[in-house]
């Protein structure tokens, strides 16, 4: 497939090698974490700054036509191109803070609203998780299916909640009316790892109400690429600029959870 005489090929390799490359940034910066006077917060805003100016630079020197949005203040409008790079150099901040090893760099890219392609590294783990329209999911060159468990009972579905959660918030209402039918609940952290888990079959759903475009734009892609199905909690079409996801790995588990997550509003 090509788009504006670009095989989408072009754009995953671009892609990749900028979420490498901000990989390397933020694994460099956490080396600082223990030598530096500065705190925690203070590193880890310059290293979520460094890893998306290197994606830019990579990027915008690759294809200067085209559009950026990115979670650091980024924004530079498509124009005439219709192409739009949607940039989270750090997802998953607090465990990044934490040393915790589950965050990662996501970088999708869009044509007048359609996902293209769709590319998640995990630094800790050299993990490569990738996917353009039409053309499957990948882990590190190798093709990714989603699982095929279709009951919840036996299913690991994971969570995330906004910042300042209640303990009788709608968010903590509807994991608790899931956690009785899961096999397995979490919440980690990471929604673009998340997702990537999902379309790896290591997850089989994720559900979330306070994600921004850069935090789904790539995973949702590789998910679905993947087998996998991605909508609005009431299972409504999916619009990455609205804070309300339901993903799972495509069976009939996504219906249990969207009615469950819909019943308590």
């Amino acid at each position: 497939m090509a788009v504006d005489n670009f095989p989408v090929s072009d754009f995953l390799a671009a892609g990749e090698r900028a979420a490498r490359a901000g990989g390397q940034i933020l694994r460099d910066w956490a080396e600082k974490f223990t030598v530096s006077e500065k705190g925690p917060a203070d590193l880890v805003t310059e290293a979520d700054v460094a890893s998306q100016t290197v994606i830019y630079d990579l990027l915008h020197g690759r294809f200067p036509e085209h559009g950026f949005l990115g979670e650091e203040g980024l924004f530079q409008h498509s124009g005439a191109s219709g192409f739009r790079w949607i940039i989270d150099p750090l997802d998953g901040t607090s465990n990044y803070v934490h040393r915790f090893p589950y965050y990662a760099v996501s970088i999708g890219l869009e044509h007048r609203g359609k996902l293209l392609a769709g590319v998640i590294y995990d630094p800790t783990r050299d993990e490569l998780f990738a996917a353009g329209l039409g053309c499957g999911a990948t882990l590190n060159g190798r093709p990714l299916r989603t699982s095929r468990f279709d009951r919840l009972d036996q299913a690991m579905v994971i969570a995330s909640f906004p910042p300042g959660v209640t303990a009788d918030s709608l968010p903590i209402r509807r994991f608790l009316n899931v956690l009785p039918h899961a096999q397995t609940i979490h919440r980690s952290g990471s929604s673009a790892l998340n997702l990537a888990y999902i379309a790896a079959g290591r997850l089989d759903g994720y559900w979330s109400t306070s994600l921004k475009a850069w935090d789904m734009a790539a995973g949702v892609l590789i998910v679905t690429e993947a087998g996998g199905r991605a909508s609005r909690m009431n299972g409504t079409p999916l619009d990455i600029e609205v804070p309300d996801l339901l993903c799972t790995n495509g069976t009939g588990i996504h219906d249990v959870l969207s009615s469950l997550l819909s019943g308590d509003r």
